[in-house]
């Protein structure tokens, strides 16, 4: 049995919306039907950023830091940090260390936040324009602050474009996009349709995670 060869099916954006409309009963008729499935899969993306880890958007950005500098805009696209080092290069040699996280309030409870010194803690403050605050401020205009970020899904774009999703998510991000149309425009299909959706989004996002080996140890019990 002869079979394709190829591993290569995608859905752009106006196949992914004519599959959403016939799992809600309807035709795709007219430019504002097309208007409105793109309007609804753009904030289907905004709720996938309060869903989960989305490995596929994580990426590694760095920030040169300026001696003295303790705060710095991070690109807008930016939901999260998840893990960040400042690097140190002395000659040929190149360290990173660790840098840990803090809260609004450990960092406005800092006495003097002008230290300077190899910085060892941040806070992110997670406004419209994301911003970086260091802790001790750089001593050095050398270091890099090195961090993994979580980004945002791209906006869907005009109807041609495919989407920044990985092929397993393809499954979940049509029912999704049914479930939102159907809330507008196919009611009596809604309970159907949302239970498809969590279902297929519990599928994939179980197949989500970094396959690494745990280890578990004892509580140790202080007297």
């Amino acid at each position: 049995m002869a079979t394709s060869g190829t591993t290569a099916f995608d859905l752009n954006v106006d196949e992914l919306i004519e599959e959403a409309f016939e799992r809600c009963g309807l035709e795709l008729r007219t430019g504002y039907d097309l208007q409105t499935a793109r309007r609804s899969l753009n904030l289907m993306f905004a709720e996938w950023a309060n869903r989960g880890l989305n490995l596929w958007l994580i990426v590694e950005r760095t920030e040169a830091l300026v001696e003295g500098t303790t705060s710095y805009d991070l690109d807008a696209d930016l939901v999260n940090v998840l893990s960040s080092v400042i690097r140190r290069t002395n000659g040929s040699t190149t360290t990173d260390y660790q840098v840990n996280r803090i809260s609004r309030s450990d960092y406005h409870y800092l006495p003097n936040k002008d230290t300077k010194s190899r910085s060892t803690q941040f806070y992110l403050e997670r406004s419209a324009t994301p911003k970086l605050f260091l802790y001790p401020a750089p001593e050095n205009s050398t270091d890099v602050f090195r961090y993994y970020a979580l980004t945002r899904i791209q906006d869907a774009g005009v109807y041609t474009n495919t989407l920044e999703i990985t092929f397993e998510f393809l499954p979940a991000m049509t029912a999704g996009l049914a479930y939102y149309i159907a809330v507008k425009r196919a009611p009596d299909r809604v309970a159907l349709l949302k239970p498809m959706y969590d279902e297929e989004w519990e599928r994939a996002a179980s197949e989500n995670i970094d396959t690494v080996s745990s280890r578990f140890l004892p509580a140790r019990t202080i007297i």
